[in-house]
């Protein structure tokens, strides 16, 4: 199914087409129509779903109708962690780009000045609020918080949550919202907790089950356990053994792209960057010269990760590891496209290998650890879980994005976690039902303000292809 078969605003439908986001995900394609009809819902579904957008989008929807008060907070999404806060926040400002909607994310381990943005936002009014239970709380504890008018509650990873001892504060702050609210809640399993939670605060929810894929067979997927200070190396050491060639390097910001790209250069390596600082021209010229083989190696954030429509890259490295399971699927099925093989190499430095380690968990495989070239010295031990690997804890936000006050302004897109189109298949169908509370069970980038327009002539509801693809978050611990 395609977006512009739903029944979404005109405002949802030009952010979604500015990002190249035309096939809806299986979780997006059976969600968002019970949503838009004002249901509660209750979703079962993994990483790799792309169910963050299946939340946001009805909600954004009906923001950008009107009729919501301007003053008050009208959206509370709760997240286990302050790193899923951010990537919702994130994804938030995507796609209310062509919208007057705001939000304030707001989650612990900050400074007393970020404290203060987040009271500002609270207090005037933001439209759609991401927060972490303990975080909101500590606000509401202090007297200016009022939940009185809310009409979209949505609890993102329930069981993630309920595990990390989150469900008195969830009751909390569920007994402080009216009773008219729309309550969305996603969780990837359907243990008897998540059934009971569900029949304290859902209203005859529609139910949706989601199988989620997993990479290609065909990709060989191998990683360095190494240090930030041997990544370069082991990069010359790997083109030095076999020329480059169509190969695209992730890394995890702009800044780590451009950092990397003039590394490569100074290696006389034929290279590209892609990234938000460029704007939309620049980007196609980038890609033009990269699918025309006048570029071999494409050092790019993960704007591309889910976009590039290019089905004969042979390698891919991930210079650091992608911040969630999601990511990571993504990235790596850029190679083995059209039923060819392909290759992906990750990069895992000291801090990222518990994180490496639940991407293993996820995709159920453990990848082969390469051995460090002898010249580059001693690889470190491969150790995850370790208490000090938490320091890594967090780092998918930009600091300066996550204090919005409720201005009711547009604001700096980032890119959403979603995707156009993947060859990525889910092992399962999904089921959707009306059900009853107790039966069972995105950035990068800012957008060019452009018309929305149908590509090859097809008219709003003529289209009825089905997405293969998906989209998620999976963060570490807050």
């Amino acid at each position: 199914m395609y977006f512009d078969e739903l029944d979404l605003e005109d405002s949802i439908l030009d952010a979604l087409d500015a990002m190249n986001f035309e096939e809806c995900t299986p979780v997006q394609e059976h969600t968002i129509p019970p949503l838009l009809e004002g249901h509660d819902l209750i979703g079962v579904a993994q990483t790799g779903t792309g169910k963050t957008a299946a939340f946001l989008l009805p909600v954004l929807n009906q923001l950008s109708k009107g009729g919501y008060p301007q003053d008050a907070i009208n959206c509370i999404i709760m997240s286990p962690t302050r790193e899923l806060a951010q990537q919702i926040d994130q994804q938030m400002e995507a796609f209310s780009y062509f919208t007057n909607s705001s939000s304030v994310a707001v989650y612990g381990g900050n400074d007393g000045i970020r404290f203060a943005q987040e009271q500002k936002g609270l207090t005037l009014g933001a439209d759609v609020v991401i927060a972490t239970p303990g975080r909101l709380l500590a606000h509401i504890n202090m007297g200016y918080v009022d939940l009185s008018r809310v009409s979209f509650f949505i609890l993102d990873e329930a069981d993630r949550m309920l595990d990390m001892g989150f469900s008195d504060d969830i009751m909390q702050i569920a007994k402080l919202l009216p009773p008219t609210r729309q309550t969305i809640m996603f969780s990837a399993t359907m243990p008897e907790k998540i059934r009971q939670l569900a029949r304290t605060i859902l209203r005859n929810p529609v139910e949706v089950k989601l199988a989620v894929s997993k990479p290609a067979e065909k990709i060989k997927q191998e990683a360095y356990i190494c240090t930030d200070m041997q990544k370069l190396g082991i990069i010359q050491h790997l083109f030095n053994a076999e020329p480059a060639k169509r190969v695209i390097i992730f890394a995890s910001s702009k800044l780590k792209v451009k950092e990397v790209t003039k590394a490569l250069q100074r290696m006389k390596l034929n290279v590209g960057e892609m990234h938000s600082d460029l704007d939309q021209a620049q980007r196609d010229a980038v890609m033009h010269e990269f699918k025309n083989d006048r570029v071999d190696i494409l050092v790019a954030t993960d704007i591309v990760s889910r976009g590039i429509d290019i089905d004969d890259i042979t390698l891919v490295i991930n210079f650091d590891v992608p911040h969630d399971p999601e990511d990571y699927v993504h990235r790596i099925g850029r190679t083995a496209r059209a039923g060819n093989e392909g290759r992906a190499i990750t990069f895992v430095g000291p801090k990222d290998q518990t994180r490496f380690h639940t991407i293993e968990e996820f995709i159920e495989k453990e990848v082969d650890k390469l051995p460090m070239p002898e010249a580059l010295g001693e690889a470190p031990e491969y150790k995850p879980g370790r208490k000090s690997e938490r320091g890594n804890r967090g780092r998918g936000g930009k600091s300066g994005r996550h204090g919005r006050s409720s201005d009711k302004k547009k604001g700096n897109h980032t890119r959403g976690k979603n995707n156009k189109k993947s060859t990525d298949k889910p092992s399962d169908t999904p089921t959707v039902q009306p059900t009853g509370a107790s039966t069972e069970q995105p950035t990068e980038g800012a957008p060019k303000k452009k018309k929305r327009t149908h590509r090859g002539g097809r008219n709003r509801h003529g289209r009825g292809k089905q997405s293969t693809d998906n989209t998620a978050t999976q963060p570490t611990q807050e």
